[in-house]
């Protein structure tokens, strides 16, 4: 192995550091030529691992003129930190280079300078690298281009951004000589094969592990006993003392929630019960206004925050030091995520990491225990690339035509080096080509969807409307949501965007909260609702989509693992909890299914409990009402949760007699699902964001966006035409298959009923419900009760719980 030189060493010395031995064998790789993949944890000096033979190589090769690296980084908040990372490099080998961002926020002006001249290091995302290559003369910019560096590769994995990312390297590769392609991942379960996703087909890379095993101290902020536990129904505020005892003992504590909603209702809770928090405790979630998330991570920095309440918005890449502890309120639904949120605390290798895990019902008691035995054996989940995603495709062919044109045979060959085309036929290619120049069999008559056109003297695909290109260009990228809407002072100053749909639904006078603060709104109008402060801290909270993700398939098979063990954790809370369910019901062994029927004056409630997550639950208890309907007229409420579902019927239904072992039968999975679940209308849904994507649905000018309604009737338009008259048509297939594939997830389906059919099941009648059942009830009871007919509820069986 090259041994660095003497300058790669003095940079860690000048700054008390020592280098470590992955950052050595990256150093080795690269100056041969090499790309790879590099995992490492947090805090263990990865940017500076590739960074610095990023400087030394281009200083000793005499670059001084051109683009020579380009780091991608999926969000703008990481972008600062790693531009002062380069630019301290450059600072201290004494190099005449420029590093630059480009990202949503950057200026006309400033783009347009970086075009023309050119930092030696660029640091973007994937969507501005778009914009760059939708520019006429792109490939001058790309032309002395060195080395890409894709950081956080594991976030971008699994998603739509990552396909935008291997589109524009196989254009790279081919432009660029001897262009060298680093990724940067956390832990996840596939790495190796993230790693060939990132460099392509054929090409060859190293993976490089650092042997640096960081411990992770996992701790439960639970009570004693289950009468200070909630059992269903909670945000978990009521152990919120516990959450207080943390930050007071901490310099700084990072409170990582699920959602935004649940986000403003922790901080709103925490400040009215401890005051001595305000001016110490700060509010972070994706939907604040810029600057208000910026003052909130330079505060983190500068360790003058006691506290910051946040989303997933902090769990990436920004090293904020201070941070000593970190809280997880509920489940964080994943092992991976779990750790990446870990590792916010104690950024440093030499020290432990501390997570604190609260619980917001009984059963994520049991959860606990599966989170601690998974980051003890580094269990993490397959990170799935995304494969055949055709919007994404005729979105990158309109902006090489927007540009300077493409020529078909060239394209085709660079996209099948990627990993998510590789098997892309020459007939789905030309189905593609057809869409872009035509719109296809079904819309070929309508010139608003001939975009691109070929001309023959040069044989390229192009685009010459001047709207169609500035319209695209508007529209690169495929981060999708729902539509948003700007909070303003009347006074002035933004405050940060809130779904549409949340706030449509309000009057003027209602008040809500956000960013901290109960606001009233005083006027919708456009795009734009105007606030001015409430007095009081009542108020809705804006709900968001996603907010209901489902646990992950591995920590569902540690939860079936733990909870056949749970007596080692010896915590007494737990003991209450099995003791409880076993008193009334049965606690299931890892080979047992079991099912819970219990007669109430609502009807039979019939319970199972696969603990397969949400998502698989959903499907499964459609699949299993629409089984037993086909034999006789019944109907069937459904509800779900993480780890059981429920099917509640008022007809008169003969379970005893029921074969349940059928009804969780393979057979004819496809058909009964398709009919169960309405695949058609859940996919019509889904092709709104492909539509978007893709270009068929403009979104609008800025500050002039299409209203939700428009854009779901002409998405929805759309499909109905390809529905009827092209069901051959790309987009409207890929709209089924990512039904089946991401919102069922039919493979991981098939796996759970094969799992089944090899249990024991166990029948039990209940006549009270169960610690088990009893989440499930009150998620289906918040649909039509009110919260105090709920909490009434809970407080009788409770009381029968607390009798026995």
């Amino acid at each position: 192995m090259i041994r660095p030189p003497k300058e790669y060493e003095s940079f860690f010395k000048a700054r008390g550091w020592k280098s470590l031995a992955y950052q050595k064998e990256v150093y080795w790789h690269y100056e041969k030529g090499k790309s790879g993949l590099i995992n490492a944890p947090t805090g263990s000096g990865k940017t500076y691992s590739l960074l610095i033979p990023i400087v030394l190589a281009g200083r000793d090769s005499g670059h001084t003129r051109g683009l020579y690296a380009i780091w991608i980084t999926p969000l703008r908040a990481i972008a600062q930190e790693i531009k002062d990372s380069a630019e301290e490099l450059i600072q201290y080998y004494q190099l005449d280079w420029k590093v630059a961002i480009r990202t949503g926020d950057t200026t006309p002006a400033e783009r347009k300078k970086q075009f023309t001249t050119p930092p030696q290091i660029l640091i973007t995302t994937p969507e501005s690298l778009h914009l760059i290559m939708a520019a006429k003369g792109y490939a001058r910019f790309f032309r002395t281009l060195k080395c890409f560096v894709n950081d956080e590769w594991h976030e971008l994995l699994s998603s739509k951004r990552a396909v935008q990312i291997e589109l524009a390297l196989s254009r790279l590769k081919k432009s660029c000589d001897e262009l060298q392609i680093w990724g940067v991942s956390a832990t996840i379960g596939n790495l190796k094969q993230a790693m060939e996703v990132l460099l392509g087909q054929g090409e060859e890379g190293v993976l490089i592990r650092s042997r640096i095993k960081r411990k992770i101290e996992v701790k439960p902020l639970i009570p004693l006993n289950m009468k200070e536990m909630k059992w269903a129904g909670n945000l978990g505020v009521q152990l919120k003392n516990k959450v207080y005892d943390v930050i007071s003992s901490h310099k700084t504590t990072l409170v990582f929630t699920n959602t935004r909603a649940q986000t403003e209702r922790w901080f709103q809770e925490l400040l009215e019960a401890f005051p001595d928090l305000a001016g110490e405790m700060a509010l972070h979630h994706g939907s604040l206004d810029r600057e208000v998330r910026n003052w909130v991570e330079d505060a983190l920095h500068r360790g003058v925050l006691k506290a910051v309440v946040c989303t997933s918005s902090l769990d990436l890449g920004v090293d904020f030091r201070p941070v000593e502890a970190v809280i997880q309120i509920g489940s964080p639904k994943g092992v991976s995520r779990f750790f990446q949120r870990a590792g916010r605390s104690n950024h440093q290798p030499e020290l432990p990491s501390k997570i604190f895990f609260l619980p917001t019902h009984s059963l994520e008691v049991i959860e606990y225990t599966a989170l601690k035995d998974s980051i003890e054996q580094r269990n993490f989940e397959n990170r799935p690339p995304v494969m055949l995603a055709f919007d994404v495709l005729v979105q990158y062919l309109v902006t090489l035509a927007v540009s300077d044109g493409f020529i078909s045979k060239e394209v085709l060959e660079e996209i099948r080096t990627t990993f998510s085309f590789a098997d892309i036929s020459d007939e789905e290619w030309n189905e593609v080509l057809l869409f872009i120049t035509t719109g296809g069999a079904a819309l070929q008559v309508y010139p608003d969807f001939r975009r691109v056109e070929f001309d023959p003297i040069s044989e390229r695909y192009i685009v010459r409307s001047r709207r169609i290109a500035m319209r695209h260009r508007m529209s690169i990228g495929t981060i999708v949501s729902d539509p948003m809407i700007r909070v303003k002072f009347l006074s002035g100053g933004f405050i940060g965007t809130v779904e549409e749909r949340f706030l449509t639904r309000l009057k003027n006078d209602d008040h809500f909260i956000f960013s901290g603060r109960t606001l009233q709104l005083v006027q919708l109008k456009e795009d734009v609702a105007y606030v001015r402060r409430a007095k009081g801290r009542k108020g809705h909270i804006p709900a968001y989509g996603g907010g209901r993700m489902s646990l992950s398939s591995n920590l569902g098979e540690q939860l079936r693992t733990s909870m056949a063990d749970i007596h080692k954790h010896n915590l007494p809370i737990l003991s209450d909890l099995v003791n409880i369910q076993n008193y009334y019901s049965h606690v299931p062994s890892v080979d047992d299914l079991l099912i819970e029927v219990y007669h109430a004056r609502e009807g039979i409630h019939i319970f199972l409990y696969p603990f397969e997550g949400r998502q698989i639950h959903e499907a499964l208890a459609s699949l299993l009402a629409w089984r037993i309907s086909k034999n006789r007229s019944i109907s069937f409420s459904l509800a779900y949760n993480d780890y059981g579902l429920e099917l509640l019927t008022t007809d008169d239904f003969d379970w005893k007699n029921t074969d349940f072992r059928a009804l969780l039968s393979l057979d004819n999975l496809f058909d009964d699902l398709s009919s169960a679940i309405n695949a058609v209308e859940m996919a019509k849904r889904r092709f709104r964001d492909i539509a978007g994507i893709a270009g068929l649905v403009f979104h609008g000018f800025p500050g002039k966006k299409k209203k939700e309604r428009y854009l779901t009737a002409s998405s929805g338009l759309f499909f109905s035409v390809f529905n009827d008259y092209d069901p051959k048509n790309l987009l409207y297939r890929q709209a089924i298959r990512e039904v089946y594939e991401y919102q069922i997830e039919e493979d991981r389906l098939r796996r759970c009923l094969d799992r089944l059919a090899r249990l024991n099941l166990v029948m039990k009648t209940i006549e009270q419900p169960t610690p088990f059942c009893l989440p499930i009830m009150v998620d289906r009871l918040r649909e039509g009760y009110s919260t105090e007919k709920i909490e009434e509820r809970l407080k009788r069986v409770i009381e029968h719980y607390e009798k026995h």
